[in-house]
């Protein structure tokens, strides 16, 4: 069985449990993926699946990738990602990997790229404390002395200075599911999920 499937972030918002207390839960497009081809030992090294996510036209893809989707015989897709499998020869090019392969109560892990928000200076980008306010004071933002004095007379490899923040990979794990809706290929997760809304995201289960 794939472990993982690929989704799309829908947004936030909140439900209540039985109890009456509020949840904040991130819903999630989760599927249906297509597998599109499947790897294997014999010939690849390893046992995995790879899974087609969001269909695409075919005017929209290149020769390489129209000629791969041809011989697997499936449609056009957006975004194409490898899981790793146990059982290759339980699953065939063609099937369908849903949301059903989620239960509430589980953990998973997820994996997204966070918003880029540019060019962004110290107190954003690091969480550093500003300067005096005062008059006369020409250090309101600024990110102070950098140096190493005479020895090594360098700035050293990963000081945290102004520059390009957000736009990264982040993985968040064990966070629960919250609700399953297969009707709708809707996975409710509690907690927030790297990401801007309709941004891909990689969901796999824990363990």
């Amino acid at each position: 069985m794939v472990r993982g499937i690929l989704a799309k972030k829908v947004g936030m918002t909140r439900i209540f449990a039985e109890d009456g207390s509020v949840i904040p839960v991130t819903v999630l497009e989760a599927g249906p993926c297509t597998v599109v081809q499947k790897k294997t030992v014999d010939k690849d090294g390893y046992n995995a699946v790879q899974l087609g996510f969001l269909p695409q036209k075919k005017s929209r893809v290149s020769k390489p990738l129209l000629g791969h989707f041809e011989k697997a015989g499936t449609p056009c897709f957006y975004h194409l990602k490898e899981f790793k499998v146990q059982d290759i020869d339980a699953i065939e090019v063609g099937q369908q990997i849903t949301v059903d392969l989620f239960k509430p109560g589980e953990r998973v892990t997820i994996t997204g790229k966070t918003k880029g928000r540019g060019f962004a200076g110290v107190i954003k980008r690091h969480g550093f404390k500003r300067g005096p306010e005062t008059h006369g004071s020409r250090n309101h933002r600024r990110p102070k002395s950098i140096g190493c004095c005479e020895f090594p007379g360098r700035v050293i490899k990963g000081k945290r200075m102004p520059g390009h923040y957000g736009n990264e990979t982040i993985t968040v794990k064990n966070l629960k599911v919250v609700d399953v809706r297969p009707e709708s290929n809707l996975l409710l997760v509690k907690g927030a999920v790297p990401g801007s809304r309709n941004s891909l995201v990689i969901i796999k289960k824990v363990g």
